[in-house]
């Protein structure tokens, strides 16, 4: 844009006056742009160190000189403590104050007599000293002349052989030369020596400062300083200790001095992490250890459920399992079930595949005349562990199994051909069929024992029972003609009472219990069935209470902690208290992380197990042949949930009758299902889902107008 330039100071000298003339007059627009203050070079310099200081490589920088210089000064403190501790008695010392301080007085006199032995012999070679002057000029000149007399005796013989006088002294002057040789060598070298050696040693000393991370936290690297891949040392182990807030156990640190680690027995490699015994001192109870977990966690720099604290047999002794950062976040690798297709399975001698425990090492259970019970919070694992177990034993073709399945989700579906009963559905009618189930288990179980009464001699073929969601059979308010309740935990209960039978006689006839429950209370898990089960195994719990009511008082008291498990992000982790798995001496529960067998690698391991059968007829819940209420099963399946989508409604139903709720089945058919007695389905969060009250409406609907759908 062009325009006048118009002046900004004022004129000292205006122009004379003009005529008016009768052109318009011109518009000037004017923008005054204020002109930026300088900024001081020294302030625009200053920003730019400032910059350049605070940047984060400047500071690595920093760190990483700092670090370097540190290890020198460090490799040199650790060197010279060394040198003094081999010169000196002090090492014996401090392990004499550490086992006082520990309360350990046989250990005390042990190194008691080790300090005494050591000064003894140092005051011996001290006064050997007195006479090693002396002794060793009467051996300098004694083999100088030995030496000389040999080499003039060679120069003989050489004279003698050679007929020329001089060779007398040709191996002396020999010898006089390679000496004179050798002086040359070190003037040569001695010069470069004096000046590399400095740099050697500083280097020697680096190393040792750098290996034993001798310099400060801050000027670390940073996966170091994150704990990220820290190597667990005693140190580090003592310090946690130190640091962890038992008043007893830092005095008793401090009086050790240095010794801290006295307490501490070989840290082994174990699995995924490392192992290690501590001895607490006197007056310091494992509980108070057990019992700050999560410190004693992030005083070793890692997350809580990376530590696990357990108490061996010896007293007074905490035993520390320290997984690498993040090594339990990795899946482990897939079940030998699904990667050997050969594999055959020994009910009586072999053990079954789990998965592995915290060490790293195979976890492998013995179901031998063992009741099983597996509990933990819902959407934890627990029907993958359960089936798991019962997809090897399938593989041995005498094991016979009667499955309920009381969630009715299809989660058993495959042992259809295997299985000599199989119930699928969570209603009362379900959970009366589960008990007659469990009832005809003691009916043989009684057959059996008046068979090995006749002869003691006769071996039977395993019958496994398997009742998946237990609890719902525990809660079940039914009751039969006799009024006896098919639930509860009273002695009129017929599933509770029928259980204790199994749990009572049955493992020495070979007629086993295996039982899946959620969230463990003394109402959906009685007492007495749960101490009945021999291997008890628990996945992620709520509250130490359920832990005690899942694997006992004995486990927990000695470190089985299911509760501290992470809900969500520990499936398939189970606590195990069993005498059929092996467990660290000392120990009376193990941690075992168990493969996940996905549902098409089960249905091709179940038609393996079939495959070693001449042929099994399933006895279902429903006969096949009866006419279904469609409404009345939507009803069923749907149980106490307030709505669910329509995709597992048909699942469930699928689950619940295969031939009756098939391929035709769709989500058009089961909308025109509800449409029919005026109700549909609705849609939720964009999802199309079938309410609980909805479905009620339809059947109160049909009840009233005296009309039947049938599928």
């Amino acid at each position: 844009m062009s325009g006048n330039v118009v002046p900004l100071h004022k004129n000292p000298d205006p122009d004379p006056p003009t005529e008016p003339t009768t052109a318009p007059a011109s518009v000037t627009t004017l923008s005054v742009v204020p002109n930026p203050v300088p900024v001081p070079l020294w302030v625009r310099s200053g920003r730019t160190v400032r910059r350049i200081a605070t940047h984060e490589r400047t500071r690595e920088a920093g760190r990483s000189a700092v670090r370097h210089s540190m290890y020198v000064v460090g490799g040199t403190r650790i060197v010279a403590r060394r040198t003094w501790d081999g010169r000196t008695g002090s090492r014996y010392e401090r392990m004499l104050r550490a086992a006082e301080a520990a309360g350990n007085y046989e250990v005390a006199e042990e190194w008691e007599e080790r300090l005494q032995r050591f000064r003894d012999a140092r005051h011996r070679r001290r006064m050997d000293l007195l006479h090693s002057p002396v002794d060793a000029a009467k051996g300098l000149a004694v083999g100088t002349g030995v030496g000389i007399g040999a080499l003039v005796a060679l120069g003989v013989v050489m004279a003698v052989n050679n007929g020329d006088v001089a060779d007398v002294v040709t191996p002396l002057a020999a010898t006089i030369e390679f000496i004179g040789l050798l002086i040359r060598i070190v003037q040569v070298v001695w010069g470069p020596a004096l000046t590399i050696g400095p740099f050697l040693a500083l280097l020697a000393l680096w190393s040792v400062g750098r290996k034993q991370q001798a310099a400060p936290n801050w000027a670390l690297p940073t996966n170091v300083r994150s704990g990220e891949g820290e190597p667990i040392t005693p140190s580090i182990v003592v310090k946690a200790l130190r640091d962890l807030g038992v008043p007893a156990l830092r005095n008793a640190i401090k009086e050790m001095g240095d010794a801290g680690a006295a307490m501490l027995g070989p840290i082994r490699i174990a699995g995924c992490g490392v192992e290690v015994d501590v001895t607490l001192p006197s007056g310091v109870s494992t509980v108070e250890v057990q019992q700050r977990r999560r410190k004693l966690a992030e005083n070793l720099t890692r997350h809580e459920h990376e530590v696990f604290i357990t108490i061996p047999q010896a007293a007074r002794t905490v035993r520390l399992w320290i997984a690498d950062s993040g090594a339990l976040d990795e899946p482990i690798g897939p079940s030998p079930l699904v990667t050997d297709e050969t594999m055959t399975a020994d009910y009586a001698k072999g053990k079954a595949p789990w998965g592995q425990d915290l060490r790293g090492d195979a976890a492998a259970l013995s179901l031998y005349q063992r009741h099983l019970l597996i509990t933990g919070l819902s959407n934890q694992g627990k029907t993958a562990a359960l089936r798991s177990l019962a997809l090897w034993a399938a593989l041995d073709r005498r094991v016979e199994f009667r499955i309920a399945d009381l969630k009715g989700a299809g989660d058993w579906a495959m042992f259809d051909g295997l299985a000599t009963v199989l119930i699928q559905g969570p209603t009362d009618e379900h959970v009366i069929e589960a008990t007659k189930m469990v009832e005809g288990l003691v009916e043989e179980m009684n057959r059996r024992i008046a068979e090995r009464q006749a002869d003691p001699t006769v071996v039977f073929d395993p019958l496994i029972g398997i009742v998946d969601e237990a609890q719902v059979a525990f809660m079940c308010p039914a009751v039969d003609d006799e009024k006896r309740p098919y639930g509860g935990s009273k002695a009129m209960s017929r599933y509770f009472m029928a259980v204790r039978k199994v749990h009572n006689q049955g493992r020495v006839v070979d007629v086993l219990m295996h039982e899946g429950t959620q969230d463990p209370t003394d109402q959906n898990l009685p007492k007495l069935v749960r101490e009945g089960a021999h291997t008890r195994a628990s996945l992620a719990l709520g509250t130490e209470a359920q832990s005690v009511m899942a694997l006992g008082e004995k486990a927990v008291n000695g470190g089985a902690a299911p509760h501290l498990l992470r809900q969500g992000l520990d499936k398939g982790t189970l606590v195990v208290a069993s005498d059929g798995i092996e467990i660290p001496k000392g120990q009376s529960s193990i941690t075992v992380r168990t493969h996940f067998i996905g549902d098409e690698d089960a249905k091709a391991i179940a038609d393996r197990a079939k495959a070693l059968r001449d042929g099994v007829t399933t006895l279902r819940v429903i006969d096949q042949d009866e006419e279904r209420d469609a409404l009345a099963d939507v009803a069923a399946v749907i149980g106490d949930a307030p709505r669910l989508r329509t995709t597992e409604v048909l699942k469930r139903l699928h689950a619940l009758d295969p031939k009756a709720y098939g391929n035709q089945w769709t989500n058009d058919r089961l909308k025109a299902l509800l449409e029919k007695h005026g109700e549909e389905p609705k849609k939720s969060h964009g999802v199309m889902v079938v309410h609980r009250e909805h479905v009620l409406r339809a059947l109160t609907n049909r009840d009233n107008d005296g009309s039947a759908s049938a599928a």
